[in-house]
């Protein structure tokens, strides 16, 4: 497998962490499965193969589609030789990006074309008409731009500053403090984030905190499980464990031995 994550143009680094691009190294390859592991950030994902699409619990996938955030950890399965593009965008980018509500496709996904849009009747065939990678991107940053100018009044700056917050401090935030600075009541903080981000600030919290030890885990920065408990504010290794097990589907040691890690949060299982 061949990997390759490109940066955002200025005009999306608000809103898009980056692109990615996954392509078969061989046109002979085998169908391979995927983990998709509770990251906090929805995103795009474009698939293009001779051999079929993705599937996720034996149902097919739409060429082009919108996922939201993720809470537990959840397989797809692809066909032999294919080319995938996926944009990765910071938690709250759903609803700034298409206007609505976020927790309407938490743990879900949707058929970009289904999506209303005045200038990209049907983006999927736009983007298999287009052949190289770097140019489907440009069709995809084109896409958001437009649908950004169309709802960028439903931006929550509110929301969108929890988020960074959150993001500063790897999950390890004090709600009650935030909520004071931002001088709004619990509920309607709470009512506010999920429509935006389409979770919870503890579940989004404890995500973010979780994709912190996953950082250590990858580097191989640490000599011992209880040390990344230890930094991440885990109660203690069992603790982190179980939270592992939550938003990955399987322990730590098991997920080092059972996957290999091209794109972050997309592991593919070893054969």
């Amino acid at each position: 497998m061949k990997f390759r994550e490109i940066q955002p143009p200025l005009f999306l680094k608000d809103y898009v962490r980056y692109f990615w691009v996954l392509e078969s190294s061989d046109v002979g390859e085998l169908p391979k499965t995927f983990g998709a592991i509770a990251d906090g950030s929805p995103g795009i994902i474009f698939q293009q193969s001779e051999h079929g699409s993705f599937y996720q619990n034996h149902k097919e996938l739409p060429s082009v589609f919108l996922y939201g955030q993720t809470t537990r950890y959840t397989q797809l399965h692809s066909p032999g030789s294919f080319r995938t593009i996926g944009v990765y965008f910071y938690p709250h980018a759903l609803k700034s990006i298409f206007g609505f509500n976020a927790a309407e496709l938490t743990n879900s996904c949707l058929d970009v074309d289904l999506i209303p849009s005045t200038q990209f009747l049907q983006l999927s065939e736009r983007l298999l008409n287009t052949p190289e990678p770097e140019e489907q991107i440009d069709v995809l940053s084109t896409y958001l731009f437009s649908q950004i100018e169309k709802n960028r009044r439903f931006e929550d700056p509110i929301a969108q500053y929890a988020v960074a917050e959150m993001l500063k401090v790897n999950g390890a935030i004090d709600l009650k403090l935030l909520l004071a600075n931002l001088k709004i009541t619990e509920r309607s903080f709470e009512r506010r984030f999920k429509y935006d981000v389409g979770i919870p600030p503890k579940l989004l919290s404890r995500i973010i905190r979780f994709q912190a030890s996953m950082e250590l885990l990858r580097g191989n920065k640490y000599n011992k499980l209880s040390d990344i408990a230890f930094e991440n504010n885990y109660a203690d290794q069992s603790h982190f464990i179980r939270s592992f097990k939550e938003f990955a589907g399987i322990s730590p040691n098991q997920y080092q031995k059972q996957y290999t890690e091209l794109v972050e949060n997309f592991p593919e299982m070893k054969s």
